[in-house]
């Protein structure tokens, strides 16, 4: 059972602000996920780092800095950029692909890491887990003060040992993401380096 800080959030902001929680005070990177029991341990770490990070009463800038050092250490960035690129990714040249993931990271940092200071105290508690398609579903129940219980699921990559993805009441990370990064390329007439700009200054 783990507790967390923050006011009154949407379910669906809460996708963000698990995924977010991916990037706290993490010392080193994390062992590979061999097992459920890692990976449901993985886990535990993870909702851990949200307590510890929120209850340090850093400000917004230094708690967004730990949010992006500790994304890239749980989070398999390079997948999940990959997948919010989506077909684009076949046209970007390899110099791009690597600018977007960059920035990529940090956009993510950004817009989802200033949403936890809205937390006041919860908790997320570890249900079980299974082994589904070379990586392990990690099931969870969330807990906010004034709402019912919903449901979190975590997924782990069974060679990376890193998370890649997250469902809240069966909302998607990667496909919200994908949709997001498509609308920004929609929006700059295709242009893969106008879009990454905007990611730069986004968030």
């Amino acid at each position: 059972m783990r507790a967390f800080s923050g006011s009154t959030m949407t379910r669906r902001a809460m996708i963000t602000g698990a995924v977010s929680a991916v990037a706290l005070t993490l010392i080193g990177a994390p062992a590979r996920a061999a097992s459920a029991a890692q990976a449901e341990a993985l886990v535990d770490r993870l909702v851990g780092d949200i307590n510890t990070a929120i209850g340090s009463g850093a400000s917004e800038a230094k708690l967004i800095a730990q949010f992006e050092q500790i994304f890239r250490s749980y989070g398999d960035m390079p997948y999940i950029a990959a997948y919010a690129m989506g077909v684009e990714a076949r046209r970007a040249s390899p110099a791009q692909k690597k600018a977007f993931t960059e920035a990529f990271s940090s956009y993510i940092s950004r817009k989802y890491g200033k949403q936890f200071r809205k937390f006041i105290g919860g908790r997320i508690d570890v249900q079980g887990t299974k082994s589904v398609k070379n990586a392990y579903q990690v099931s969870t129940l969330a807990y906010l003060r004034g709402q019912s219980p919903f449901d979190v699921t975590f997924f782990i990559g069974e060679k990376s040992g890193k998370f890649f993805n997250l469902y809240v009441e069966g909302v998607n990370m990667l496909l919200t993401e994908r949709t997001e990064i498509g609308s920004m390329l929609d929006r700059r007439g295709g242009d893969i380096d106008a879009m990454i700009a905007d990611l730069q200054r986004a968030g």
